[in-house]
């Protein structure tokens, strides 16, 4: 679209155009004229300028009118054009010039904000010199930098607050060698607890502390008149725990299982109230980080000597022991599983010493009431078809559960 650049030329009036026809300069200029504004400025930039600056003349107003109407833009642009080119030369001229106007009014606009923001940019306002914020969209006070330090003195900084300067005192690595030694009893202390707290621990539980919480008296001849509970008394020991008699094989799984609900009848060998010899293992120490609560129960049964009793109670009936050997065996000797040389005896055992399992006590009671001639022969035989080849004994120790040692 043809635009007027620089000086712009005065249209002449309209009665003045029969007298100049005639002329060749002045037809020559109304030709200019004619070209220069031929066309009209654009009614989108008109509009632009009209909303930033509002309507001031008749021409303005006229285009304010058709902003308003809500009429597509190419229709506004075409009533624009036809009420441009009904305009005579002067206010086409008028039109032009207030174009002009408002365009350097904006232009004027833009180049002061610019300006102001480089100058926030380049020099940070002070509060003699503040900065009109609304002029320049807000635009917040950027803060000083702070002074960054170089790796030199970031370093001899560090150095100076661990090492006091930069050097080590003596002090500093008598520090080090305690704090060294203590985590080094630390970790030892763990380990030798882990591996050895059954052994540590064992002689300073009784099971009076762990299973009974009052002295046992007992009447050895009470005969029938107990509680259904299966469970075996030692009133000198002060032990009154359950019997377990449901193990469904003498494997050592199924052992150390059932171990964990009180001492063990061996499977296999007869119950109370047969003929035969009654076995019964239980523990003397375990590592604490076992399960169950009956790991001390047997821990002073070689407090026991030959002429004490202890008694077992099964399905409601008092079966009373007399203890008439006591000796220390190897762990393979399963011999004391069988028959002995008495016609009805109940035998102990546990691990001895308490906290390991290097030998086994064995204590051999022969049964005194009621009387053996009234027990009932042995369901299964006294002695298993398929003997094991080590007595049972503590249960692993925490390395061994760990770490599968020993």
């Amino acid at each position: 679209m043809p635009q007027p650049q620089n000086e712009l030329p005065l249209p002449k009036e309209d009665t003045d155009s029969a007298a100049s026809s005639a002329d060749p300069a002045l037809s020559l200029i109304r030709q200019k004229l004619s070209r220069v504004y031929g066309d009209e400025p654009s009614a989108i930039e008109e509009e632009q300028e009209i909303t930033a600056f509002g309507a001031q003349s008749k021409h303005q107003r006229f285009m304010q009118q058709l902003m308003k109407s809500g009429k597509d833009t190419a229709i506004i642009q075409t009533e624009w054009h036809n009420y441009y080119q009904q305009l005579p030369d002067k206010e086409k001229h008028e039109v032009w010039q207030e174009f002009y106007a408002n365009h350097s009014r904006s232009n004027a606009y833009a180049t002061s904000f610019a300006a102001q923001k480089r100058k926030v940019h380049a020099e940070p306002s002070t509060p003699h010199t503040p900065i009109n914020t609304t002029t320049i969209g807000h635009m917040p006070e950027q803060p000083e930098p702070k002074p960054t330090k170089s790796g030199a003195d970031l370093k001899k900084q560090i150095l100076a607050n661990v090492t006091g300067g930069g050097k080590l005192e003596k002090r500093h690595h008598i520090q080090s060698l305690l704090f060294g030694l203590g985590l080094g009893l630390v970790v030892i202390f763990i380990f030798m607890f882990g591996f050895f707290n059954e052994r540590f621990i064992a002689p300073f539980i009784t099971p009076s502390r762990t299973v009974s919480n009052t002295p046992i008296i007992v009447d050895p001849v009470a005969g029938n008149n107990v509680g259904p509970e299966n469970k075996v008394i030692i009133p000198k020991i002060n032990v009154e725990v359950p019997v377990v008699y449901d193990v469904p094989s003498i494997s050592e799984k199924d052992l150390q299982g059932a171990l964990e609900r009180g001492v063990v009848h061996y499977p296999q060998s007869p119950v109370p109230g047969q003929d035969g010899n009654v076995v019964v293992v239980g523990h003397s120490s375990n590592n604490i980080f076992n399960k169950g609560k009956y790991k001390f129960a047997f821990v002073l049964l070689n407090k026991l000597e030959v002429g004490d009793t202890f008694m077992l109670n099964y399905n409601g009936q008092r079966y009373v022991y007399k203890i008439y050997t006591k000796k220390v065996v190897s762990p393979n000797d399963v011999a004391v599983l069988g028959p002995t040389d008495k016609q009805a005896t109940a035998t102990l055992i546990t691990c001895d010493p308490p906290g390991t399992a290097l030998n086994r006590l064995v204590l051999i009671g022969e049964q005194i009431s009621p009387e053996p001639s009234k027990n009932i022969a042995a369901t299964q035989p006294d002695t298993p078809a398929q003997l094991p080849t080590v007595l049972p004994g503590n249960a692993e120790s925490l390395f061994q559960r760990l770490f599968g040692w020993l």
